[in-house]
């Protein structure tokens, strides 16, 4: 057989380069979509396979990054504690010389916030929901959030002149707690959380005597 009749060898076709994810990446997206599935359908409910499959990974990928599953609910608290404090923050720099206008600022944003059609209520007491043991390591983080915002209350309250500043601020962290209820509970039509704002006035008018 001549040269001209052999058949010629097939050409390899190089290789497609992999995609290189980096462990801060892989983490990243991981947490992005266990953050996702557990606001949405709760931590408990969503098994590691349903993280993996939103995340566009494996299972070894995930336990790369994180130890187990508790390891993912832990880092999913602390973002969002994170993503709260972001937000109450955000309310009380509108306001930087006015304490009692950066309390009431809070409770408008948070009327704003919770009203949202998007809104799944506090990532915090959904969690507590599921977990019934004050000693599980989620709810000592999520008792470790609500004391902190408690002390933010409480400074805010002290800063503004409240006559019982502890007091003050545990009815307005009592009436953030019903908000988070309440946006769950109570139909949009019935715009329940419009109320949100003038409560909270109501409430601080009591607490912190008005200034001639």
């Amino acid at each position: 057989m001549s040269s001209a009749t052999m058949p010629k060898p097939a050409t390899r076709k190089a290789p497609l380069p992999r995609q290189i994810t980096h462990g801060a990446d892989a983490a990243a997206r991981i947490l992005d979509a266990a953050d996702e599935l557990f606001y949405r359908e709760g931590a408990r409910n969503v098994g590691i396979d349903a993280v993996v499959k939103l995340a566009g990974m494996n299972k070894m990928s995930l336990y790369r990054q994180f130890s187990s599953k508790d390891e993912l609910l832990r880092q999913y608290l602390l973002r969002r504690d994170d993503k709260f404090f972001g937000y109450f923050n955000a309310s009380v720099d509108k306001h930087p010389d006015d304490a009692r206008a950066a309390l009431l600022q809070i409770f408008t944003d948070l009327a704003t916030r919770t009203s949202s059609p998007t809104y799944r209520g506090c990532p915090f007491v959904n969690v507590a929901v599921e977990f019934p043991d004050p000693r599980h390591f989620a709810r000592v983080q999520i008792a470790d959030n609500k004391h902190r915002l408690l002390g933010r209350l409480v400074a805010l309250a002290k800063a503004a002149g409240a006559k019982k500043p502890t007091e003050l601020a545990r009815s307005l962290g009592l009436l953030i707690e019903g908000a988070y209820t309440a946006s769950q509970t109570y139909s949009a039509e019935d715009k329940l959380l419009s109320a949100l704002p003038g409560v909270a006035k109501l409430i601080v008018d009591a607490g912190i005597p008005v200034r001639d």
